[in-house]
């Protein structure tokens, strides 16, 4: 075996076979049909005594077929990977060859040279018919041999999902590979119609049949076409059978082009580069598109000041705000070394950005002082808050001092200095807070739309035409791959070997990408008018408990157990993105809407406020708490020592 490895890896080396054997082959096999047609029709005797005669004729005759080579390129392909237009080439080629010849055969019977006569038209028809069908054949068998030689015995059984041009593209795409990692044996499709047909010599399968297909067939993999991946998420009940059958699925990954000024961006799926799919990639969700161009409009050239920069969601922030090539952005964020990881990457892929990096607390008032005096930002993205809601639950005193008194300062800052708009991010757990976390985060929204409220009225009393600082809040629930998320959590509960801790069986949550979620936050922030609570369509529902199945199921483990532990304090079943009190208002973006929430004044707002942080400086929690729930009536705390608070009531 290892001596006929080594004449095919000779043979199918890039230079082992040159264009000018695939042309002296081509040739032969035009001089081989015709002897073997003249033959047909003459039988042996009449064939050998004409033999030299016949050889004239067919020299004239390949002299055209050599120029019809060159003008087709028949042999400057590689032969070893010969396609359709490959072949088609080649039929071109004989087809003008057998008409000039045609053209050349009624020429010398015009001019009776006796010696060029031997043929007749109609033979001259099959010699090329025949001709090309071997020429054919020759490609195919050379293809045939080079992917069974080349192909990896570990290659997978794969199906492609989608039949349109893109899962016809992913599946040539494969075969071209090599080594040959996937092997196409069907496709999958939507179209009850479509299915028992055959697409690319593979069958085409019936999604809803699934499930009966995979007991009949073996297969290893499932290949997501570019243009079904929305589909395919939100196609649960496909997914599961896919799963638990032990198939594998691969999605396209998408690399992202700047424009050449940097103010939008496209996503390109390119099939050469293969994922296996995260549960992350699976969630059920509608792709997003956001109107970057206008958000770039905006932020080019301006001032930009982010806060919690080396968060989860403000680093998202500033890596998109970045691609809008800013004036000078001002990273703010209290932890070191993710902090750190943002300045290195500043430098590394935005090296022409003026970046600021600073290691501080919002809580320092004297400090942000300084930095807003000194860097005078249009725009202030407000992203940095505690937000696990256990600790905060442990620590109201703390969710106090930074969520809301660090907001303050950060809020009063940007009217103190003239920011054109401060962007807050807000959460899905401030709608009907049953924890501490959540109302801390719902006062700050209170704060700030007050704020924004109080200075229009002010503008409008002096009627003056000063510019004042528009307030915008975007809140939305979870999202994908941040910092201590569920997901993360479960993975590494499966790498361990289990047991999976689930709070609750019933317990669901929303999910978004961070990089959708920070495209929303951007456009809301710079296409709003101020005073406005933006909240996001998060999409479906997922069941925790579901997405903990999925991922046991998707890594392949065995015997790892799912174990409910109860609610956390302050946690319940469900996340709300709006109080059942308000409505809603249609907005620029159909994933964006406006909520109609109730108004404070300004004043007595901020005497609240006072007294909290003051509370707040004492750590009676109790107490701290007990304000909270007056500033807001619809905190009711949830699976908490608070509770007692709510009976008191």
């Amino acid at each position: 075996m290892r001596f006929f490895d080594k004449i095919f890896n000779w043979y199918f080396k890039r230079n082992s076979l040159p264009y000018w054997a695939i042309l002296i082959l081509d040739c032969v096999i035009i001089y081989c049909s015709a002897f073997f047609v003249y033959w047909l029709h003459n039988r042996g005797a009449h064939t050998q005594q004409h033999f030299y005669t016949l050889s004239y004729v067919m020299m004239l005759y390949l002299l055209v077929c050599i120029v019809n080579f060159r003008l087709f390129r028949t042999y400057s392909g590689i032969i070893r990977y010969s396609s359709f237009v490959d072949l088609q080439r080649v039929a071109y080629a004989n087809a003008l060859s057998m008409v000039v010849c045609w053209g050349l055969h009624y020429g010398i019977k015009a001019l009776h040279i006796k010696r060029l006569e031997d043929l007749s038209s109609m033979q001259i028809l099959l010699i090329f018919i025949i001709a090309t069908m071997l020429m054919w054949a020759l490609r195919v068998l050379v293809k045939i041999i080079y992917d069974v030689t080349t192909s990896d015995h570990r290659a997978l059984k794969t199906l492609v999902y989608g039949i349109g041009d893109a899962g016809v593209a992913l599946a040539k795409n494969i075969r071209s590979q090599r080594p040959t990692k996937y092997i196409l044996r069907g496709f999958i499709s939507h179209e009850p119609r479509k299915a028992n047909h055959m697409l690319l010599g593979v069958p085409v399968y019936n999604a809803s049949d699934m499930l009966s297909v995979l007991q009949k067939h073996d297969f290893d993999a499932v290949l997501v076409s570019p243009a079904q991946k929305v589909r395919f998420r939100n196609n649960t009940e496909l997914q599961d059978i896919l799963i638990t059958a032990g198939l594998k699925i691969f999605m396209t990954e998408e690399h992202v082009w700047e424009s050449h000024d940097g103010t939008t961006e496209e996503k390109i799926p390119n099939a050469m580069v293969l994922k296996e799919v995260d549960v992350e990639d699976l969630l059920p969700r509608d792709e997003i598109e956001v109107d970057m161009e206008s958000v770039g409009e905006e932020l080019t050239g301006k001032r930009i000041l982010i806060t919690g920069a080396a968060g989860s969601i403000g680093s998202e922030i500033v890596r998109q705000v970045a691609k809008f090539h800013p004036a000078s952005m001002l990273l703010i964020d209290q932890a070191e070394t993710p902090e750190h990881d943002i300045r290195l990457m500043m430098q590394r892929q935005y090296p022409e950005i003026e970046a600021e990096t600073v290691v501080t607390s919002i809580c320092n008032p004297i400090r942000m002082d300084r930095l807003f005096q000194q860097f005078r930002p249009d725009y202030v993205f407000h992203a940095a808050a505690y937000k696990h809601v256990p600790m905060m639950e442990d620590n109201p005193g703390e969710a106090v001092h930074n969520n809301i008194y660090g907001t303050r300062i950060i809020a009063d800052l940007s009217v103190k200095y003239g920011v054109h708009k401060f962007v807050m991010i807000s959460t899905d757990k401030a709608v009907n807070p049953t924890n501490v976390m959540g109302c801390s985060k719902r006062i700050c929204e209170i704060y700030v739309q007050s704020l924004d409220r109080h200075l229009k009225i002010q503008k409008w009393q002096e009627k003056s035409d000063k510019e004042i600082t528009q307030f915008v809040t975007t809140r939305f629930g979870n999202v994908l791959g941040s910092n201590g998320s569920v997901i993360p959590l479960f993975r590494e509960q499966i790498k361990r070997g289990g047991p999976v801790t689930v709070t609750d069986p019933n317990i669901i949550r929303f999910f978004m990408l961070i990089p959708e979620a920070c495209k929303l936050v951007l456009e809301a922030g710079t296409k709003g008018n101020g005073g406005e609570i933006f909240v996001f369509d998060m999409g479906k529902p997922v069941r925790i408990a579901d997405l903990a199945k999925r991922m046991i199921r998707l890594s392949g483990a065995k015997n790892v157990e799912i174990k409910y532990t109860g609610l956390r304090p302050g946690e319940k079943l469900y996340e709300e993105v709006l109080n059942e009190l308000e409505g809603t208002k249609p907005t620029f973006h159909q994933k964006i809407r406006i909520a109609s929430v109730r108004e404070y004044d300004y004043d007595e707002v901020c005497r609240n406020i006072d007294e909290l942080i003051h509370l707040g400086h004492e750590y009676d929690d109790m107490a701290i708490v007990a304000k909270m729930k007056k500033i807001v009536p619809e905190f009711k705390s949830n699976n908490s020592k608070y509770e007692v608070l709510d009976k008191k009531d």
